[in-house]
C-alpha cells in the first residue's frame, strides 16, 4: 500500500460536482475504523461504473438541466467523498459485535447497504455515494454486506461483478423472470446490460440484445440469441407484442418502442437512462396492454447472496476489458466514457 505512515492510505477524493479536476488522488487520507457491526476491508480491486460519472457531474438531481447536487438517493451530497461501488478485498479488522474469525476472509461488497436503515422497504445507503467506497486502499462496510467468496478468480475479476451484476439480477428478480421467456436487453454492451445477458441466459430464456454494431459479435459469444444494432426499428425487427420482458438501461427517445414490442401483460424494468432520463409515455399503451413497469435500485433480500453463488459455481463469467492503477483514475474514466469496450474497467491500488 502506498501511504505516508501507518494510519494513512491512498484514496481518490471527490471534492465537488464537476469535471475530472474534482477527482483528487491523495496518499495521506486517514484509514477508516470499523464501527460496531462493521468490517475493515483492504481493497484488492475496484471497478468503474456509470454511477461514478453521474455522481461526479450531479446527474442524479431532480433537474438534470440545472446540474443540481445529489447522489443516488436524491439527497444533498456531502464532500469530500470516496467513490467506488465495486469492491473485492480482504477483511483485516472487525468492529464490536463481529466475530474476529472473519479477519482474513476474501469478500465482495454488496454495494447497497440495507442494514444501517433497518432493512426498511426501498431505503438504503449506497457504497461510494452516501458512504465512502472502494477508490481507496481500505474501506469499511456493514459485516452483513461484506460477502465471503470462495473463487479462483482474481480480485480484479471479482471486482467486476458487484454493482452491475447485482443491478441486473435485481431487475430479473423484480419482474419474476421465468424459464423460456423472451427478454429484450437494451444497452447490452454496458456493465449492467452485459450482466443481464448472462443472467437471463442462465435462467434458460431467449435473449435479444441491443447494442452498438461493433459489439454484436461479442454479445453473441456471451449468450445472446439475437443481436440488434442500436437505433434499429424494434417493431420492424421483432414485431409488436413479441417479447415477455424488457430490461432497459437506456431510456431516451426510442423508449416508446419498448412498450410496443412487449406482449400483453408484459413487464419492463429499468435501472438506468444513458440515452436520456426523460421519455414519452402513452398511458393508453400502458393500461390497455396491462403492462407492468418496475424501477429498480434498492436490492431485494437475497439478490446479492444468489449472485455470489452463481460466481462460485462458475455460472457467470467476468468481463474485464482494462486495468489501471488507482492514481490513473482520470485516464480510466476517460476510456470508460468512450464506450468502446465490452466489459469493466478496473482500478487496482498503486
Amino acid at each position: 500500500m502506498n501511504r505516508t505512515h501507518a494510519n494513512t492510505m491512498s484514496a481518490v477524493l471527490l471534492t465537488g460536482h464537476g469535471g475530472f479536476d474534482r477527482l483528487e488522488y491523495r496518499t495521506d487520507v486517514a484509514i477508516p475504523t470499523a464501527q460496531r457491526g462493521e468490517v475493515l476491508v483492504r481493497i484488492g480491486a475496484a471497478a468503474i461504473n456509470n454511477t461514478d460519472i453521474n455522481t461526479r457531474i450531479g446527474w442524479y438531481a431532480d433537474s438534470v438541466a440545472d446540474g443540481g447536487e445529489a447522489g443516488w438517493t436524491g439527497e444533498a451530497f456531502h464532500f469530500p467523498r470516496i467513490q467506488g461501488a465495486d469492491a473485492c478485498g480482504t477483511i483485516v479488522a472487525v468492529g464490536d459485535g463481529i466475530d474476529p474469525a472473519r479477519i482474513g476472509e476474501r469478500v465482495v461488497i454488496e454495494p447497497v447497504f440495507r442494514e444501517p436503515l433497518g432493512w426498511a422497504p426501498y431505503e438504503a445507503q449506497y457504497f461510494g455515494s452516501e458512504r465512502d467506497g472502494a477508490f481507496a486502499d481500505y474501506t469499511t462496510a456493514p459485516s452483513v454486506h461484506a460477502h465471503r467468496i470462495d473463487s479462483t478468480l482474481t480480485d480484479t475479476e471479482l471486482a467486476s461483478f458487484p454493482c452491475a451484476y447485482s443491478a441486473a439480477e435485481n431487475m430479473l428478480t423484480r419482474v419474476d423472470l421465468a424459464h423460456g421467456e423472451t427478454v429484450l436487453v437494451t444497452g447490452a454492451s454496458g456493465g449492467v446490460g452485459s450482466a443481464a445477458v448472462q443472467l437471463t441466459r442462465r435462467r434458460g430464456c431467449h435473449v435479444v440484445a441491443v447494442a452498438g454494431h461493433s459489439k454484436l459479435a461479442e454479445l453473441a459469444t456471451l449468450g445472446a440469441h439475437e443481436c440488434l444494432a442500436s437505433g434499429s426499428d424494434l417493431v420492424a425487427a421483432l414485431g409488436r407484442d413479441s417479447v415477455d420482458v424488457v430490461i432497459d438501461v437506456v431510456g431516451g427517445p426510442a423508449w416508446p418502442q419498448l412498450l410496443d414490442v412487449l406482449r400483453r401483460g408484459g413487464r419492463a424494468a429499468t435501472v438506468g437512462a444513458i440515452a436520456g432520463p426523460i421519455v414519452q409515455l402513452d398511458l393508453r399503451t400502458l393500461y390497455l396492454k396491462d403492462l407492468t413497469l418496475r424501477g429498480c435500485t434498492v436490492l431485494d433480500r437475497g439478490v446479492f447472496a444468489n449472485l455470489v453463488g452463481y460466481i462460485e459455481r462458475g455460472e457467470i463469467r467476468p468481463l474485464v476489458s482494462a486495468v489501471y492503477p488507482l492514481s490513473q483514475i482520470v485516464a480510466a474514466q476517460q476510456q470508460f466514457l468512450t464506450k468502446q469496450l465490452l466489459g469493466k474497467i478496473v482500478l487496482v491500488p498503486d
